[in-house]
């Protein structure tokens, strides 16, 4: 299964992609990392954002988005741009999409922490990472 791990931080998104087991992962595509969305888009900009999202998908046989879920209220609430974000993706990605919480990802970290050995070294790339690394199986 093909896992690619979406962290959504303001109007940009990281990526990373996985394959293969927890025991046993690689990262593909190491190359794309992100995707943005201008702050203030046009009917032109989303459009073209969603282009770019489902052409990867497509180019990379992505069997599942797995993506942060977005604090709603908050002082951590996601704003505009995430919200935008998750909605384009939702309503037009044919595979299936997943929302991890972050705390399900600290949890995980802890106990599968010796696993992770092609963890960028980047933060948000480390949590795109572990988003596609909580879906292995």
């Amino acid at each position: 299964m093909i896992i690619a791990g979406l962290f959504l931080k303001a109007n940009e998104v990281r990526v990373v992609t996985l394959t293969g087991e927890r025991i046993s992962h690689s990262v593909i595509a190491p190359k794309v990392t992100k995707f943005a969305l201008l702050k203030n888009p046009t009917q032109a900009d989303v459009v073209a954002f969603i282009a770019q999202i489902n052409g990867y998908v497509s180019e990379h046989a992505i069997d599942k988005l797995v993506l942060n879920r977005r604090a709603t209220t908050g002082q951590g609430a996601g704003g505009a741009g995430t919200f935008l974000m998750e909605g384009a993706i939702l309503a037009t990605c044919a595979c299936e999409v997943e929302f991890i919480h972050p705390a399900t990802l600290r949890a995980s970290d802890k106990k599968h922490n010796e696993l992770k050995n092609c963890r960028p070294k980047t933060v948000d790339l480390g949590k795109a990472y572990d988003l596609a690394f909580e879906c292995l199986s």
